[in-house]
């Protein structure tokens, strides 16, 4: 019987498993105490020999092999060779139990399928559920010593009931050279076709359900069969045997006591008994003992199955379930809960202790929220932050919190800065410019805009773009894209400016001449401002906010040296009142064209704009893109 302690360490306790290191009965004493006393025989007898039989010289000899046996143990893997094996082998002994084959399920649905109160129904019940049990008694009879002892042939299998001597004749008449445990589930299923046919299984569904069950108990018996047949390799099990046995038979040896006199290494001591060789034995050799007991389940060894108590089982289980139990129902009546909206049964004295227990909600239940984070907030404000978040770069918010920090907001570098950080965030959503002129487009005067229409360094869409405002004039804004370009280029060399408009202002005219006479000043200012630039945007110089706006044709190109085509005199500070940030033009409306500029080949900026001595004048203007013309 196999052995059962699971009641005795139903509870955690101190020192729980020390009752059973007691146990005879399927312990390791039993499994190990041959072994046990054999090797400690050996040890006892080659120590006695080392010190009572061998001369001077024979014992320094046997000294030094002892050391050296000692040294070289330790090259055998023993724990990792030990731990895969009987992890194999433990899952492959479980695996067998789960492939047993139970016949409770079929019972139920045979017993539920074929109908028939009558001695012809209950015939084809029994029969079927004989066949079934025929069936794995043959497998098992096949696999289990304990079981083939029982049954040694088929004459016992006949004179247990299991078997008519007529369908004896018929198995035995089928010759096969294979394993016939087979032949009772054909029978079976010959069987249901006939009751089928007669009606006593009333349709399809249900005659599908019972082969499906039968199926799967046969499939268990051959599962069982096939374990018995394909065993772990054995070369698997002989290098771990070769392993444990060769082990130990080298610490017979360097295991040894030896002379303290000669001064060895770690041989201080002579304790004539190896406390700790023999513990070393009794946890190897007894791990290789388990798997050895549990290679094959089906013997005759104190923790191997009981598969003649299985038999016995399942035989008598079955059919009572398929005949005395066939339409048996108690009486039906209201249970004791019948009118309470909220059974709970009672519980002993022993079992009061689990009312105090609250009941289980979950592991958040109990969980604390401040309130300022218990309210639901807008799905438009959720969704502008996604899109914000979505559209930042990962690193950005951390840089804008930097710069929110700095000390002066509005000092050179702190204000520098945060328009740097705000123009490469922008400069990193606008769509890349294509090739903006083209030598193949003679015609076309005018820019071309990037891929898809849209606007160099994103202009004309929803990020910021500059927008100028005058005195003179109210409430017309006019976008960048009416700006014209100079060629800087050209006017340096004195030749007439393509494309340039004819009319011109006197506030353009002041600003042609007055540039002129300043030029050696600019220089030295466009080298001081090269030299103070932080990032891609110079800081750009400050001026008073009016909501006054002045057409932008007062900005026209200019003859100068400075590489930039968009800049600001300050001669025209009186009358320029505001450059300031603001959505720009929706993608939506119609997009002006930018006139071309007249230079090729110079990679000039749009609105690169250079700071003054007068900060007071100007407040922001954003970065535009680079353009290659052609």
């Amino acid at each position: 019987m196999t052995v059962t302690y699971t009641a005795r360490v139903a509870n955690a306790r101190f020192c729980g498993f020390s009752k059973l290191l007691l146990a005879w009965k399927g312990s390791i004493y039993k499994v190990l105490y041959k072994e046990f006393l054999a090797f400690f025989a050996m040890y006892t007898a080659i120590s006695i020999t080392y010190r009572c039989f061998l001369y001077e010289d024979q014992k320094r000899y046997f000294e030094k092999l002892a050391i050296y046996c000692n040294h070289y143990a330790s090259l055998i893997p023993m724990s990792f060779v030990l731990g895969f094996y009987v992890t194999l082998v433990v899952n492959r002994w479980w695996n067998q139990y789960t492939s047993i084959p139970l016949p409770d399920r079929l019972m139920c649905v045979l017993s539920g399928g074929l109908q028939g109160t009558d001695e012809r129904g209950r015939l084809l019940r029994r029969t079927m559920m004989r066949y079934a049990s025929l069936s794995a008694l043959l497998i098992l009879r096949s696999v289990s010593t304990a079981v083939f002892k029982r049954f040694p042939t088929m004459d016992h299998v006949v004179e247990a009931g299991f078997m008519s001597r007529e369908e004896r004749k018929k198995f035995e008449g089928l010759h096969s050279p294979y394993n016939k445990y087979w032949i009772p589930c054909v029978w079976f299923t010959n069987l249901a076709a006939v009751a089928r046919c007669e009606g006593r299984i009333k349709d399809d569904h249900t005659l599908k359900l019972l082969l499906e069950e039968l199926n799967a108990f046969r499939g268990k018996c051959s599962m069982l069969f096939h374990y018995d047949m394909i065993s772990v390799p054995l070369v698997y099990t002989q290098v771990v045997t070769l392993a444990v046995y060769s082990f130990f038979l080298v610490c017979l040896i360097g295991r040894q006591f030896l002379d303290p006199n000669q001064g060895y290494p770690g041989h201080d001591l002579d304790l004539y008994i190896p406390i700790f060789t023999l513990l070393q034995f009794f946890f190897y050799a007894g791990w290789l003992k388990v798997a050895e007991q549990l290679i094959n389940p089906f013997g005759e060894d104190d923790d191997d199955f009981e598969t003649n108590w299985l038999i016995d089982r399942n035989f008598q289980v079955s059919m009572m379930a398929v005949d005395e139990m066939y339409g048996d129902l108690p009486v039906m009546e209201r249970d004791r809960y019948w009118n309470d909206s909220n059974p709970r049964p009672p519980y002993t004295a022993a079992t009061l202790f689990v009312l105090r227990k609250p009941s289980f909600q979950g592991s958040t239940f109990d969980m604390a929220i401040p309130k300022e984070e218990m309210h639901f907030q807008p799905l438009e404000d959720i969704a502008e932050n996604l899109e914000e978040s979505g559209s930042r770069h990962p690193n950005m918010a951390l840089f804008n919190r930097l710069l929110n920090v700095a000390p002066s907001p509005t000092g050179l570098m702190g204000g520098a800065l945060r328009r740097t950080s705000a123009q490469l965030q922008r400069l990193r959503h606008s769509p890349s410019i294509d090739q903006c002129t083209s030598d193949d487009d003679d015609d076309n005067e005018s820019v071309k805009i990037g891929k898809g229409g849209s606007l160099p360094s994103g202009l004309g869409q929803d990020t910021q773009s500059t927008v100028c405002s005058f005195r003179e004039e109210k409430n017309a804004t006019t976008p960048l894209l009416e700006i014209q370009f100079g060629a800087v280029q050209e006017r340096q060399e004195g030749l007439p400016v393509v494309n340039e408009k004819k009319e011109v202002t006197e506030v353009e005219e002041r600003i042609n001449k007055e540039w002129e006479m300043t030029g050696n000043q600019e220089k030295q200012e466009n080298s001081r401002e090269r030299n103070q630039s932080v990032s891609l945007l110079l800081p750009p110089p400050q001026f008073s906010r009016e909501k006054t706006m002045r057409p932008t044709s007062a900005i026209s190109p200019f003859t100068s040296r400075h590489p930039s085509a968009f800049l600001f005199h300050p001669s025209v500070h009186s009358s320029l009142e505001h450059c300031s940030s603001q959505p720009a033009i929706n993608q939506n409306r119609a997009v002006p064209t930018i006139p071309k500029p007249p230079f090729g080949g110079s990679k000039m900026s749009f609105l690169t704009v250079p700071s003054y001595d007068e900060p007071q004048r100007f407040r922001s203007v954003s970065m535009g893109s680079e353009l290659t013309g052609s």
